[in-house]
């Protein structure tokens, strides 16, 4: 995902930016607005749009060229191991909230992500937030790192677990959503290909 560059009159090239509207654009923030009210309904989604119109017309952003492959099969298994995920995450959490005798060892934990996409940076970094007793508290786009907040890592052990868990949250994200996934049994400590394997 990179934007589309203009050569300007200086011989520099930099993003363009157009006062147009983004359709793709528009339909995220409404669905982020929707989101946020947390109700689902005909006004909402009007107002979600409304408010994409204006942002884009008065905060245009450079065009993205997405090269975005959905594979419905594996998306399904996205999304149902992810509600999974923050079931089984918040009834641990609560076990954990619970056990007032023992005080837990927090961690901040760096895991540098395989692909050097900022799609699949952006997807996993939410998506690992919205989980309980893990949370993104910085997103470094230079090196496709994350920083995460995770509640009761223990030891090393655990710190070794939640990194193997954001490693297969990737996985299942590029291939879902990648453009090509040949490189992905690679080594985990390994990078993948700018353009190999995500938008």
């Amino acid at each position: 995902m990179s934007p589309v560059l203009r050569q300007h009159r200086d011989g520099t090239f930099r993003p363009a930016r157009y006062r147009s509207l983004q359709p793709l654009v528009v339909l995220w923030l409404a669905v982020v607005w929707v989101a946020l009210w947390g109700d689902l309904s005909v006004g909402n989604v009007l107002g979600g749009v409304l408010v994409g119109t204006v942002v884009c017309l008065v905060f245009p952003l450079p065009p993205l060229r997405m090269d975005l492959h959905v594979r419905p099969l594996p998306l399904v298994w996205l999304v149902l191991r992810f509600l999974f995920d923050v079931v089984a995450a918040s009834v641990e959490v609560s076990v954990k909230t619970l056990q007032l005798h023992r005080q837990p060892r927090n961690a901040v934990i760096e895991v540098d992500l395989r692909t050097q996409s900022d799609f699949v940076l952006t997807v996993v970094a939410e998506m690992v937030s919205l989980v309980p007793g893990s949370l993104v508290v910085e997103a470094r786009r230079s090196t496709h790192t994350l920083f995460l907040h995770v509640l009761d890592a223990g030891d090393m052990r655990g710190v070794e677990k939640m990194r193997r868990q954001v490693f297969a949250l990737e996985r299942r994200v590029v291939l879902a959503l990648g453009s090509r996934t040949e490189h992905l049994d690679g080594p985990e400590d390994g990078r993948l290909s700018p353009e190999g394997t995500a938008p």
